[in-house]
Formats: C-alpha cells, structure tokens, sequence
C-alpha cells in the first residue's frame, strides 16, 4: 500500500528510508470485554488493531477517530490511554518496501455509533478476540498491545 497524505510527501524525499511514524490505534470492546481486530490487506496476511497514521496537524485522539471511521464504520470516543508503543524492535517493512518503526499511541475507545462493517479495501475482516482465544498473526507490536488490553488497569505502558 502506497503511502498518502504527509507520510506519502516524506516518501517523495527519502525513498525507502526508515522514518518514525507517528501513528494511533484504538482498543475497542464488545459487551463481553472481547478487543476487535482487523484483518489487514497489506499483503502480510496481518492482523491488527484499527487505527493508522497521523496527518499533520492532527492531534493523536482526532487520529485515531478518523481512522476507526475509515476502516470499520465504527465511531468512538476516546477514553483513556493504554500505552505508547516505539520500541526499535517494532520496525517494519512495508510489502512496497517503505520501512517504518511507528511510535503508536494506543487508545481505549468507547463506541457511540456507526455500525461495524471493514471497508474492504484496507480491511478484509474484522473480529472479537478474548483473552482465551488464539490470536491471529500479528505484528510484534500488536501482540504486545494484545496483552496490554487484556491487563489493562488505568496505568498506561510505555514500550
């Protein structure tokens, strides 16, 4: 997937140079406690939590509403924050070869409307997963995330 918006203009300078990627995701919930991943087509066969790149000029919380409205239909409030996600370990390479090492502000979200449906371009799929289920393959850091919402207790992580 070809980047856009002020992450694609960076690309313009620097190729396929590593960037930081200032980005937001969101944890969000079903009535049982389960977190909802997305199945992405970037071409890893990856899954994920919703959310994506900050633009700039956006703060990280308009960021991760705008993504989740995107990706899944869904519209949430952000309610607290989980963690905070940059550890050099999480570096990546995109299937075009761009490579990344994202610093993510991980958000607890809370639903106040839409209604879920993956916009299938971006997402194939998307589905509750709780503590006792077996995770799909995900990145390093979504794993890590994983965990962090399944402990989550109001104290934020920094990974």
């Amino acid at each position: 997937m070809r980047a856009t918006g002020y992450l694609g203009r960076l690309r313009e300078c620097v190729g396929h140079a590593p960037l930081l990627a200032p980005s937001a995701a969101a944890c969000i919930r079903d009535e049982e406690g389960r977190i909802l991943l997305l199945w992405r087509s970037d071409g890893d066969n990856l899954w994920g939590f919703p959310g994506g790149a900050m633009e700039l000029g956006e703060r990280a919380a308009e960021a991760v509403v705008r993504e989740v409205r995107e990706e899944t239909g869904l519209e949430v409030e952000p309610t607290a924050l989980i963690g905070v996600y940059s550890a050099p370990e999480y570096a990546f390479d995109y299937p075009n070869g761009d490579r990344v090492q994202p610093v993510t502000i991980f958000f607890e979200c809370r639903v106040v409307g839409g209604e879920l449906g993956p916009d299938m371009r971006e997402i194939m799929g998307a589905r509750y997963f709780g503590p006792d289920d077996d995770l799909p393959p995900m990145r390093p850091c979504c794993v890590a995330k994983a965990h962090d919402a399944f402990v989550f207790r109001d104290q934020a992580f920094f990974r």
